[in-house]
Formats: structure tokens, sequence, C-alpha cells
């Protein structure tokens, strides 16, 4: 062999060995968002990461996530050749700004309440093991294309939520895949919501199968300590549900996210309301484990020395001008261990926008895409229905096959809220999508409504600032005289100004419990159906009117300060 031919072998050798460089950042990107998910830790996840970069390597899913991981990592040299720059600076105005919020956010910490996070075992895959409970140690996953969920049993193969399925199947071959039935897991997530109810009628619901609770009240009224409490809900849903949840107790809802998922599945976790226990908590946390904090954020923080919460005091100085002050308000929160204490119905919390989506198999079919659509209408005119609110701007959202998403909106003329308007209205973006992107292939599509108008019936009463009438002796005398008057010109009662009870409809979708029944009860006063005519005539001269009736924000001037020419 000639050198020539030699330097040729070692040259293609060299370019080769570039070429099969793989960045470990990218194996660790493929792992997905779940990888805090429990049932992971004996897992050996570089095995895992190897086996989905070879599975998904040459699709259009790893080319995607490929770019995304090299633009990740661009970023990611901007933000440390930035931090180098800060660290030849005098940052201690940095510092103060950093330990003045820690100081406000500290004095806002309240150690008050015992709050819990209910959190289902595997709860799609705990519903289909009641039916079949041969496959109680067989490794089984819910979804067909894409996992949902999976038992405890595939967990340990490295499976796990949002995991393709041919990819699933190559970390665990006996897989067993079952077609998901959403109607059977809101039925049984009702069951659960019931007895979740008797502990806190206000519970919140964060999805179908997690539930936060304020349970101080119940342990108070009932001379019982939380862990106790926790226990005896945790014993009742399992012997009614057949369904096993884990639960974290803590002194506010971010707290007991995180403990929710220590001593899963099955289990639960108490976490002591001092503030030294919390910063000692706290301060060993890696930062994976707070929710909000994902793989990207994860990534971004360890390139500049934070890897447990402890860590983001110690880069306090630098967080503000590296990731804006939103994230950095957000940071120093979770090196506190602060959060929120007030726990309510998510109906009663302000909606931005309700949306659905759909994932299917890749078409380019024009009447397949259309039929997606329309039945993408009829799922959102339910989900508006639920939710008692119209829109004002529709949003059309499409995944390519190259995993590349577009998205479209228009704000439309008028509040929109049935499944005809949002297809009539979706549909020349759709149409307009297929014209600019020629030849393409979709595998999922979405709509959402933002610019919400609720469609609830208001509470004229609270509106106008109205406090409930206050009778005194003059007024249950001209009452009583005038009696007979009063039921021969009414429909009905309380038409002299004592305003009528109605119960505004109560959502009842799979999502609300029985302790949200009558949240919606308000008080509104109804309008006469015979005009002025109706209205009792109550003799105005024997009333003295309470200077406590008026309390309006709009400054209406108290009908006890009238002057009248009347003495009395």
């Amino acid at each position: 062999m000639s050198d020539n031919d030699i330097a040729l072998a070692n040259n293609k050798k060299n370019k080769l060995s570039k070429d099969d460089i793989v960045p470990e950042s990218l194996k660790y990107h493929l792992l997905g968002p779940s990888l805090t998910k429990a049932g992971q830790e004996t897992v050996d996840q570089s095995k895992v990461s190897e086996v989905i970069y070879h599975a998904s390597k040459g699709s259009k899913y790893f080319t995607r996530e490929e770019v995304r991981d090299q633009d990740l990592t661009r970023k990611i040299e901007g933000l440390l050749t930035k931090k180098r720059h800060m660290e030849t600076l005098d940052l201690t105005c940095d510092l103060r700004i950093a330990d003045r919020i820690i100081d406000e956010l500290e004095s806002s910490r309240d150690l008050s309440q015992h709050i819990a996070h209910i959190d289902c075992d595997a709860f799609y895959a705990a519903v289909e093991q009641l039916e079949h409970p041969e496959l109680k140690y067989v490794p089984f996953a819910v979804g067909e294309g894409v996992l949902t969920t999976c038992n405890y049993v595939a967990r340990k193969f490295g499976c796990r939520s949002g995991m393709a399925g041919f990819v699933a199947k190559k970390l665990c071959p006996p897989l067993v895949l079952i077609r998901p039935n959403f109607c059977k897991y809101s039925s049984k997530a009702q069951q659960i919501r019931e007895i979740l109810a008797n502990y806190d009628p206000q519970f919140e619901s964060a999805s179908i199968d997690e539930a936060y609770l304020n349970i101080t009240k119940y342990c108070h009224d009932n001379c019982i300590e939380p862990a106790e409490a926790v226990e005896q809900m945790r014993r009742e849903i399992r012997e009614d549900t057949g369904i096993t949840v884990s639960a974290g107790i803590a002194a506010n809802a971010r707290l007991a996210k995180i403990c929710s998922n220590i001593n899963k599945p099955n289990g639960q976790f108490v976490l002591p309301r001092d503030r030294a226990s919390i910063m000692r908590f706290m301060g060993e946390l890696p930062i994976r484990k707070v929710n909000g904090i994902g793989r990207v954020l994860e990534r971004e923080l360890q390139e500049i020395g934070v890897s447990t919460c402890g860590d983001i005091y110690k880069h306090r100085q630098y967080l503000k001008s590296l990731f804006g002050n939103k994230a950095f308000d957000f940071l120093l929160g979770c090196y506190l261990g602060i959060g929120r204490t007030r726990i309510r119905p998510a109906r009663d919390h302000e909606r931005k926008s309700v949306g659905t989506e759909s994932t299917f198999r890749e078409t380019s079919d024009p009447l397949k895409l259309r039929d997606k659509l329309r039945c993408l209408a009829a799922d959102l005119e339910q989900d508006m229905r639920r939710a008692e609110c119209k829109g004002r701007t529709l949003c059309l959202k499409v995944k390519l096959d190259t995993f590349e998403v577009v998205t479209r909106q228009i704000a439309t003329p008028k509040v929109i809220g049935s499944a005809d308007d949002f297809y009539a209205f979706s549909l020349p973006m759709l149409s307009k999508l297929e014209q600019e992107t020629p030849n393409w292939k979709l595998r999922l599509m979405g709509l959402r409504c933002t610019n919400l108008v609720s469609t609830r019936r208001p509470d004229a009463v609270a509106f106008f600032g109205l406090k409930k009438r206050k009778l005194d002796t003059a007024m249950t005398t001209a009452l009583a005289a005038n009696k007979n008057d009063v039921m021969s010109e009414t429909k009905s009662d309380d038409r002299c100004g004592q305003p009528a009870v109605e119960k505004m409809q109560s959502y009842g979708g799979p999502l609300t419990h029985r302790g949200e029944t009558h949240l919606r009860d308000s008080t509104t006063s109804r309008p006469s159906e015979n005009s002025e005519n109706s209205m009792p005539r109550c003799p105005q001269e024997n009333i003295r009117v309470d200077e406590d009736w008026w309390d309006c924000p709009y400054k209406i001037k108290r009908l006890g300060s009238k002057k009248s020419n009347n003495p009395s």
C-alpha cells in the first residue's frame, strides 16, 4: 500500500470518527420530558438513550430533535459567554437586588396551611388492570402510536409516557399495548373526586389523575394529624375504587407536588412545616424535580453551574441578566421552597384559552384532514360549554410529518362557541396552509380558542355592591300591613327588594366533582314580568331606610342621604 493510500485511509477513518460522534446532550434530550417519572430510579438511562438513539436515527423525528438540540447548544454558548463577561464586572448591585427580592419572598412565606397533593399511580394502566388482573405482573402500556402511560413493570425496562410505541417495544419486547378508553378513565376519576370532596370541597383538579387539597380545616375539625388524614383518604380511595394513590403533604402546593413523587407508588411523604426543614429539603433537591423546570431549562442551568435548588442562591447575581425577571423570581421561589397556599377549583381560575388536539397517522388526504377538523370543532364546542365561555380568537395548530409545528390564528368578527363556527373559521386557514406547503403531510391537528368571554349568568346584586337588606321594626310592620297587596300583585316572593335565588347551571363534565355542584349558586334579582305595576306598594312614609343598604362602587347616593319634606 502506498503512502497516498495510507493517508486516504486515515483521512476516511478520521472523517467517520468525527461523523460518528454523538453529542451527549442529544442523547439526553431524546430521553424525553418524562425522565423523572416514578419507577425510573433503577433504570440505566444511558442504555435507554442508546436504544432510543439507534431506534429513531434517520427518522424525521430524530432530524427535528437534532436541530432543536443544536439550537439549544448555540443558545447555551451565548449564555456562557455572557456569564463569563459578567464575572469580570462588579456585581454588588445585582447581589443587592437578588437579596432584596429574597427578603420580599421570605416575608410572604405561609406556614399555617396543610396542603396535600394526591396523584394516582399509573392511572390509566391501573384502571385497565382492574378489568384485566392477569396483567398485574406483565409489562403493559396504554397507547398505540405514543404511550400515554405504562405500568411499573414496564417502567423498569425504561418505558415511559410520551415514548413512541416502536421504541418502547425495543426496550421491552414483551410489552403489551392497550388501546385507551378515556370514558372509562373519566368515570373512575369522578369516583375518586367524590372521596376527595369529603376532605376539601374546594379541592383543585390539576389533571384527570391528580388534585390539590387544603386539609387544614378538615384536620382541625376532626382533631386529626395531616398524615393520618391523608392515609385515611388514600385507604378509602383504594377500598372504594381499587386505585392506589400517592400523596405529598407540605406547607404549600409546590412542595406538596414534589413530595407526592417521593414514595411512589402507593405511599406518602410529609415535609415538616418549618423553614429550616424546607430549606434543607430544597437545598439538596435536583432542579429537574421542581414542577416547571423541564429538560431545556435544566440543561441551561446545569451549564452555568446550577444543579440543585441550593445552587440557585450561589449564582443569584447572574440569573436575572441571563434568564429575565420572570424566571429569576421563579427560581428564587424554588430556592426558598415558597409556593401558593390558596387551593380552589380549577373552574374558579381565570382561563386564558380552551383547546383540543389530536394525533393521527400521517396523511395528506384533504377529505380526511377536513373530517379531522370537523371532529376537533365538535370537541372544542363541548369543552367550551363545560368551561362556560365563548371566544374571539381562533387558533389552528398543525404538526407536519417533519415534526415542524405551524400555527395560524384569526380574530373572529363575533364571539363564537359552536362547532359550525369553529369549522367555518378554521377551514380557510387550513386551506391556505395546504396551498403554502405543497406535498405536505400532517400527523397532528389542534384548535384553540382565546380571548374568552364568559357565558355564565352574572350576579347583578354583587356587581352593584348591594348588601343584604336590613329590616327594622317599621319595615316589618309596613310589610305586614301590605301583605295582601303584595301577594295579589306579584307572581313570586320577595319582589319588594328581596332578591330571588337562582341556581346557575353547574359544570357537569368529567372533571367536576361532587363538592363543586353548588359552587355556582348566585343571588340575582329577577325583573318583574308585569312591568312596574307588579311591584308591591310599600308605604315609604313608614319606612326608615338603613344607611348600610347601599355600598355601591359606582358612588350611587345612599337613599338615606336624600332630602325629604317628610319630617319623619
